[in-house]
């Protein structure tokens, strides 16, 4: 295939057993491995787990059937199974406080419908953040499943501040009477009021519900608060900060235990991805160590240094900048009018990897948004710190000012991957 004559020869001979049974994939597992290395990845929901969590994904669990929970399984030989699960939610009982842990949720999304299969209804109300002022479609997107089988009410943040209005929230919790109240994002940049929230929960009869996918590793290396003390029920993934692989946790109060369990098996799926729960388990015990927490730390520092380079290169970010891992660039508010695509278009074709994303009150459609997101997660796990930052900002003006042109595309591209060597 063309592509192999841009890949290493180190990269190639890591999938010499691929490319002696398929050598198609062979060259796209290895183009995939070099783009990686050569760019600077800044999608806020992406990271590099580290090699032994790579191995435990890629072991013999990935075979095994296991329907069921640790000592009670519908089939035979799951003695080892359930260790390795019983380590995973042991690790996430520790790390986080939770007085309950189901790991089984293939994903961040089965697992958040999970909860609305224990603890509601069909028919029953709910509310959560709508996509544009920061929240995930799982919260009550009317495009979801969510809208045909519950009655979803979606709160803005406020159109000044771009921030949560506890009031407001309010407000609109005592309107709708939900059944549960969703708080979390994938482009919130602030802290969450979680106490605030519980104490609105408590006063409508909803229980609160935190999807802290986006921020788990941050809570769990101490630099953002924690939920566990008012949520009846947090979910998170597993990759994203807290650098594991793409997989789920459901945590709760004990008295939701039978439920949730019962949602996700056999409510919603049959046997779990074992081998991902291998890979979950040793990135919860990466999670544990003093060296996570100085990372969770860099992650922050970077991306407050990144908002801050950024709004010195004169582009304005929703909220006026960032308390956790992301910021949004709102480009309503550029000198020039320039479309998101055609932006992050330009930014890849440069090296820098972002994603196009909704702004608080977007005129624009989902599909061509007026933000561009940018995270630190993955950039901080390569080693960088606040002087790459800055550089990434200032790369960032000049394909703003250069959109089109494309040798500058070219030239940036290499600056980034003798960075990334």
């Amino acid at each position: 295939m063309a592509i192999t004559s841009t890949i290493s020869t180190a990269t190639s001979r890591r999938f010499e057993r691929v490319a002696a049974v398929d050598p198609d994939v062979a060259d796209l597992l290895a183009a995939e491995t070099e783009r990686q290395a050569t760019t600077i990845d800044l999608i806020p929901s992406e990271n590099y787990a580290s090699a032994a969590v790579i191995e435990a994904i890629a072991s013999v669990n990935s075979a095994k059937y296991s329907e069921g929970y640790a000592g009670k399984r519908y089939y035979q030989g799951n003695r080892y199974i359930d260790g390795i699960e019983e380590l995973a939610i042991s690790r996430t009982k520790e790390l986080f406080g939770a007085e309950h842990v189901n790991v089984q949720a293939l994903a961040g999304v089965p697992a958040n419908h999970a909860v609305y299969m224990a603890l509601c209804q069909p028919g029953d109300s709910t509310m959560g953040i709508e996509v544009p002022s920061g929240g995930h479609l799982s919260h009550g997107s009317p495009v979801t499943f969510i809208a045909r089988y519950y009655r979803p009410t979606l709160y803005r943040v406020d159109e000044v501040t771009e921030v949560v209005d506890y009031d407001a929230f309010a407000s609109l919790a005592r309107e709708c009477r939900p059944k549960l109240i969703w708080v979390g994002s994938s482009s919130y940049p602030r802290f969450f009021d979680y106490k605030r929230l519980a104490e609105i929960a408590l006063d409508v009869g909803s229980r609160l519900v935190a999807d802290i996918a986006h921020v788990a590793g941050l809570v769990a290396g101490g630099v953002h608060p924690s939920p566990m003390p008012h949520a009846d029920v947090v979910t998170t993934t597993t990759h994203k900060t807290l650098r594991g692989p793409r997989g789920a946790l459901i945590m709760c109060r004990e008295e939701f235990a039978d439920a949730i369990d019962r949602a996700v098996f056999p409510g919603l799926q049959g046997g779990p991805f074992q081998h991902h729960i291998a890979g979950i388990a040793v990135a919860l015990h990466e999670a544990q160590s003093e060296g996570f927490k100085a990372y969770a730390r860099q992650v922050v520092s970077n991306a407050q240094a990144l908002a801050e380079a950024l709004i010195e290169q004169g582009f304005d970010l929703v909220s006026g900048g960032t308390d956790i891992h992301l910021m949004v660039v709102k480009l309503t508010s550029l000198e020039r009018e320039l479309t998101s695509k055609l932006f992050a278009d330009a930014l890849e074709a440069s090296g820098l990897v972002v994603n196009r994303n909704p702004i608080p009150y977007d005129p624009n459609p989902p599909f061509r948004p007026s933000g561009i997101r940018f995270g630190t997660p993955a950039a901080t796990t390569c080693g960088m710190k606040e002087d790459e930052m800055r550089k990434i900002a200032q790369w960032t003006r000049a394909v703003f000012d250069g959109v089109e042109d494309s040798s500058l595309h070219q030239r940036i591209k290499a600056e980034v991957a003798e960075l990334r060597s």
